[in-house]
């Protein structure tokens, strides 16, 4: 027997062991649910894995969330304003509003989560979304007032990220936070065995009103092939999925159905321009030239997906056969190569994640392939997830592999990689006064049309420029038995709409 087939059946043993939900109709009942990856940790600020965002976003909320029209709808907060000037954007919080250990949600709380956001020391993930905060007032227990340095046309839609989650005040104050989830939303984590499963009780008192399931059983099964096994033989009631080959199969077998949903979030290839040889433009602009991005897309996706450029949101995304080199030129790439004096090429390794996604070593073979037609040797590394996000965080890399999250606004998204004051300037490896000049220009705009030609400059440069090579959008997918009802997929992915699911 080979090791895949070993690992299938172990897998396949695991998926066996499941319990099936029962409930009498139009009662609540567990939702047993699988997924290939599991969270790398519970510390709702600092977390970039997608794994870990779909754990932490039914456990704790934001401000204000974004619906499946990409529009800002209420969290915590029951309103908000901008003063004439757009210099403060007051909020007027959820009175009905508590955590899971039963303390009010007050404004004590979110001032005290963003000091945290914005101190360098946390390492948060997308503190440079929120710096136009200068201080933040906190007039009674229920209001909260931003006062901003400069007008910041983004900065709502920022607070609709898990990143910016409301946590205890207390919680900070005696360091448990990332050790212990204390949320405001829908579900309270009970248990986590890390890769195993976790344990998800309903909110009884969540002020987003009654959530449709006593509960979510997770179990991680790493085989998604384990997973459809699963979903099968009915062991399992709704389960996500990331890898095409495995969703693909999913409409053939009765009785379940499939969410299908394109994504904002992009596959990448990053490049270290501060390492040489990729600090010379011209080999940056050889390795663009040389990609097929429709060959790796139809190869490692089998297609399903959507050659892209840097921005992927609807409002602001551009044709990327106007962009620079998206049509494969060899003779291109070989002479730029030579210019750069490297026409026989160099060698650099590539880092990939095991599991997400789960097209990454498929991505990197293809890549590895087109590159050495320019004389680019690649040696493939793949590393465990919690070790691939320390070292990309780190920016220890040559090559990486990524699939990186989208947002609904341009600013939103990229500023904390291509900004001079951003706080992943470190793995994005570059910066010049054009982007950073086009990213201060979009923040502030007001008009929508001035706001599109901003950041179709900002696209177009950023893809000349080439520190890294956008691949594709593809597209998020979920499975689930007939007896499941009301999940809505979003744009962002989001698990989020499993509060409103039912189990009959």
């Amino acid at each position: 027997m080979t090791m895949i087939a070993r690992k299938w059946l172990a897998c396949a043993a695991i998926a066996g062991s499941l319990l099936t939900a029962t409930a009498a109709p139009g009662f609540a009942a567990t939702l047993k649910m699988a997924w290939a990856q599991d969270a790398t940790g519970l510390d709702p600020h600092k977390q970039t894995a997608f794994s870990s965002i779909r754990l932490l976003e039914l456990i704790y909320e934001p401000l204000v969330r974004l619906d499946g029209d990409l529009k800002v709808v209420p969290a915590l907060a029951k309103e908000w304003t901008f003063s004439p000037d757009a210099k403060t954007l007051t909020f007027k919080l959820d009175p009905t509003a508590n955590f899971h250990n039963g303390a009010a949600v007050t404004s004590a709380d979110v001032k005290a989560s963003f000091e945290r956001i914005l101190d360098q020391a946390t390492g948060a993930a997308a503190r440079a979304n929120y710096l136009s905060i200068a201080s933040i007032d906190t007039p009674d227990a229920a209001t909260v007032v931003f006062n901003l340095s400069q007008p910041d046309v983004p900065l709502l839609t920022a607070m609709g990220s898990i990143n910016a989650a409301i946590v205890p005040a207390s919680e900070i104050t005696s360091g448990k936070i990332g050790t212990a989830a204390v949320g405001s939303g829908p579900f309270k984590l009970e248990s986590w065995e890390p890769n195993q499963k976790e344990v998800l009780k309903a909110n009884a008192e969540w002020a987003g009103g009654k959530v449709g399931v006593d509960g979510i059983d997770i179990s991680v099964l790493p085989d998604e092939n384990a997973i459809l096994a699963a979903l099968r033989a009915k062991k399992v009631d709704f389960a996500l999925l990331n890898d095409p080959l495995v969703a693909t199969l999913v409409p053939k077998v009765a009785g379940l159905t499939l969410n299908r949903k394109p994504v904002l979030s992009y596959h990448a290839l990053q490049l270290n321009a501060s390492r040489k040889p990729m600090t010379e433009l011209a080999v940056r602009q050889a390795i663009s030239c040389a990609i097929d991005r429709q060959d790796v897309l139809d190869t490692a996706l089998l297609g399903e997906g959507e050659v892209t450029g840097p921005l992927t949101m609807p409002l602001y995304r551009s044709d990327p056969n106007s962009l620079f080199c998206y049509k494969r030129d060899l003779e291109k790439a070989k002479k730029l190569m030579a210019d750069a004096g490297l026409k026989d090429g160099f060698s650099a390794t590539v880092i990939a994640a095991t599991g997400e996604p789960p097209t990454a070593a498929a991505e990197a073979q293809v890549i590895q392939s087109q590159l050495k037609e320019i004389g680019i040797n690649l040696d493939i590394k793949m590393m465990e997830l919690n070790v691939y996000v320390d070292t990309w965080l780190k920016g220890d890399f040559d090559m990486a592999i990524a699939l990186n999250g989208g947002r609904a606004d341009p600013y939103t998204m990229y500023n904390r990689y291509w900004t001079k004051a951003g706080n992943l300037q470190k793995v994005a490896h570059y910066i010049d006064d054009t982007l950073d000049d086009l990213m201060q220009k979009g923040r502030v705009e007001t008009d929508v049309a001035k706001r599109k030609e901003i950041f179709a400059a900002f696209d177009k440069h950023l893809a000349e420029v080439s520190p890294w090579i956008w691949l594709y959008t593809g597209y998020s997918y979920t499975a689930q038995q007939q007896n499941v009802e009301n999940f809505v997929a979003t744009p962002d992915g989001s698990l989020f709409g499993l509060s409103k699911v039912t189990v009959k």
